[in-house]
Protein backbone atom coordinates (compact mmCIF):
# COMPACT_ATOMS: atom_id res chain seq x y z
CA UNK A 1 0.00 0.00 0.00
CA UNK A 2 1.35 2.98 -0.95
CA UNK A 3 0.20 6.33 -0.71
CA UNK A 4 -0.52 7.45 -4.27
CA UNK A 5 -2.93 4.69 -4.28
CA UNK A 6 -5.39 6.33 -2.00
CA UNK A 7 -3.93 9.78 -2.44
CA UNK A 8 -5.05 11.60 -5.63
CA UNK A 9 -4.04 14.75 -7.24
CA UNK A 10 -7.89 16.48 -6.33
CA UNK A 11 -8.01 15.71 -3.29
CA UNK A 12 -4.74 17.80 -2.63
CA UNK A 13 -5.30 21.11 -1.05
CA UNK A 14 -2.70 23.44 -2.09
CA UNK A 15 -2.83 26.98 0.33
CA UNK A 16 -4.77 26.23 2.97
CA UNK A 17 -6.57 29.52 4.96
CA UNK A 18 -7.53 27.51 8.39
CA UNK A 19 -5.34 28.88 11.09
CA UNK A 20 -6.22 26.50 13.82
CA UNK A 21 -7.24 22.80 13.97
CA UNK A 22 -10.86 22.72 13.82
CA UNK A 23 -10.82 24.81 11.01
CA UNK A 24 -8.48 22.74 8.88
CA UNK A 25 -10.42 19.62 9.94
CA UNK A 26 -13.40 21.43 8.39
CA UNK A 27 -11.50 22.97 4.86
CA UNK A 28 -10.30 19.34 4.56
CA UNK A 29 -13.54 17.67 4.81
CA UNK A 30 -15.34 20.24 2.53
CA UNK A 31 -12.52 19.91 0.28
CA UNK A 32 -12.77 15.67 -0.10
CA UNK A 33 -16.42 16.15 -0.39
CA UNK A 34 -16.35 18.37 -3.19
CA UNK A 35 -13.42 16.54 -4.79
CA UNK A 36 -15.37 12.79 -4.62
CA UNK A 37 -19.26 14.09 -4.85
CA UNK A 38 -19.43 13.23 -1.19
CA UNK A 39 -22.32 14.48 0.45
CA UNK A 40 -21.21 13.00 3.73
CA UNK A 41 -19.32 15.67 5.12
CA UNK A 42 -20.97 15.52 8.79
CA UNK A 43 -20.16 11.76 9.23
CA UNK A 44 -16.83 12.02 7.89
CA UNK A 45 -16.45 15.52 10.17
CA UNK A 46 -17.47 13.87 13.12
CA UNK A 47 -15.17 10.96 12.79
CA UNK A 48 -12.06 13.19 12.19
CA UNK A 49 -13.16 15.01 15.53
CA UNK A 50 -13.40 11.84 17.70
CA UNK A 51 -10.36 10.70 17.12
CA UNK A 52 -8.81 13.58 17.63
CA UNK A 53 -10.31 14.32 20.89
CA UNK A 54 -8.55 11.15 22.41
CA UNK A 55 -5.16 12.22 21.60
CA UNK A 56 -3.73 14.65 18.66
CA UNK A 57 -2.18 13.58 15.80
CA UNK A 58 -0.06 16.80 15.03
CA UNK A 59 3.13 13.24 15.60
CA UNK A 60 5.99 15.10 13.56
CA UNK A 61 7.72 18.72 13.21
CA UNK A 62 5.31 20.35 10.94
CA UNK A 63 3.38 17.37 10.30
CA UNK A 64 -0.53 16.17 10.95
CA UNK A 65 -2.13 12.88 10.23
CA UNK A 66 -5.87 13.27 11.44
CA UNK A 67 -7.54 9.87 10.53
CA UNK A 68 -11.27 8.52 11.61
CA UNK A 69 -13.37 5.33 10.64
CA UNK A 70 -16.77 5.92 9.22
CA UNK A 71 -19.27 4.38 7.14
CA UNK A 72 -19.43 6.96 5.13
CA UNK A 73 -16.61 5.30 2.34
CA UNK A 74 -16.23 2.25 1.32
CA UNK A 75 -12.17 2.76 0.37
CA UNK A 76 -9.45 4.33 2.36
CA UNK A 77 -8.61 7.85 1.10
CA UNK A 78 -6.20 10.65 2.22
CA UNK A 79 -6.90 14.10 1.85
CA UNK A 80 -3.17 16.27 1.73
CA UNK A 81 -3.46 20.00 2.86
CA UNK A 82 -0.38 22.28 2.26
CA UNK A 83 -0.11 25.10 4.61
CA UNK A 84 2.41 28.04 3.86
CA UNK A 85 1.36 29.78 7.11
CA UNK A 86 0.96 26.80 9.35
CA UNK A 87 -2.07 25.73 12.04
CA UNK A 88 -2.04 25.73 15.07
CA UNK A 89 -2.98 22.39 16.02
CA UNK A 90 -2.16 21.45 19.61
CA UNK A 91 0.70 19.50 18.27
CA UNK A 92 2.71 16.79 20.79
CA UNK A 93 5.52 19.40 20.08
CA UNK A 94 3.45 22.65 20.44
CA UNK A 95 4.57 23.78 16.67
CA UNK A 96 2.40 24.68 13.81
CA UNK A 97 1.31 21.76 10.87
CA UNK A 98 1.97 23.01 7.64
CA UNK A 99 1.17 19.24 6.11
CA UNK A 100 -1.95 17.62 7.27
CA UNK A 101 -2.68 14.32 6.01
CA UNK A 102 -5.80 13.29 6.78
CA UNK A 103 -7.21 9.87 6.45
CA UNK A 104 -10.55 8.64 5.88
CA UNK A 105 -10.99 4.98 6.31
CA UNK A 106 -14.07 2.45 6.35
CA UNK A 107 -14.48 0.72 9.45
CA UNK A 108 -13.37 -2.59 8.91
CA UNK A 109 -9.86 -1.80 6.90
CA UNK A 110 -7.54 -1.51 9.64
CA UNK A 111 -4.77 -3.80 8.13
CA UNK A 112 -4.26 -1.10 5.29
CA UNK A 113 -5.11 1.81 7.15
CA UNK A 114 -1.82 0.86 9.57
CA UNK A 115 0.14 -0.05 6.88
CA UNK A 116 -0.20 3.52 5.04
CA UNK A 117 0.71 5.04 8.47
CA UNK A 118 4.09 2.82 8.56
CA UNK A 119 4.83 4.00 5.00
CA UNK A 120 3.73 7.58 5.45
CA UNK A 121 5.67 7.70 8.74
CA UNK A 122 8.81 6.43 6.35
CA UNK A 123 8.04 9.39 3.72
CA UNK A 124 8.69 11.63 6.73
CA UNK A 125 11.62 10.65 8.09
CA UNK A 126 13.30 11.83 5.11
CA UNK A 127 14.06 15.33 5.32
CA UNK A 128 13.72 16.51 2.01
CA UNK A 129 10.40 14.93 1.43
CA UNK A 130 8.92 18.00 4.07
CA UNK A 131 10.90 20.65 1.98
CA UNK A 132 9.52 20.00 -1.27
CA UNK A 133 6.15 19.02 -0.80
CA UNK A 134 5.74 22.10 1.30
CA UNK A 135 6.94 24.25 -2.03
CA UNK A 136 4.45 23.31 -4.18
CA UNK A 137 1.89 25.70 -5.73
CA UNK A 138 -0.15 23.36 -7.37
CA UNK A 139 -1.29 19.98 -6.35
CA UNK A 140 -0.37 17.86 -8.98
CA UNK A 141 3.23 19.37 -8.50
CA UNK A 142 2.82 17.57 -4.94
CA UNK A 143 1.31 14.98 -6.04
CA UNK A 144 4.63 14.29 -8.13
CA UNK A 145 7.14 14.91 -5.14
CA UNK A 146 4.70 12.21 -3.53
CA UNK A 147 5.40 9.73 -6.53
CA UNK A 148 8.87 10.43 -6.83
CA UNK A 149 9.66 10.07 -2.79
CA UNK A 150 7.75 6.75 -3.02
CA UNK A 151 10.02 5.47 -5.86
CA UNK A 152 13.09 6.22 -3.61
CA UNK A 153 11.60 4.05 -0.59
CA UNK A 154 10.23 1.42 -3.00
CA UNK A 155 14.43 1.51 -4.75
CA UNK A 156 15.70 1.28 -1.02
CA UNK A 157 13.42 -1.89 -0.15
Amino acid sequence: MILQDVLLPEFIKINMEAEDKDEAFEELVDYYCQADKSNSRGEILKAIQDREAKMSTGIHKGIAVPHGKTKAVKDLRVVLGISQKGVQYDSLDGEPVYLMFMFISPMEDSEKYLRLLKHLAQLVDIPQFKTELQSQKESLGAFKVIRKFEEMLSVES
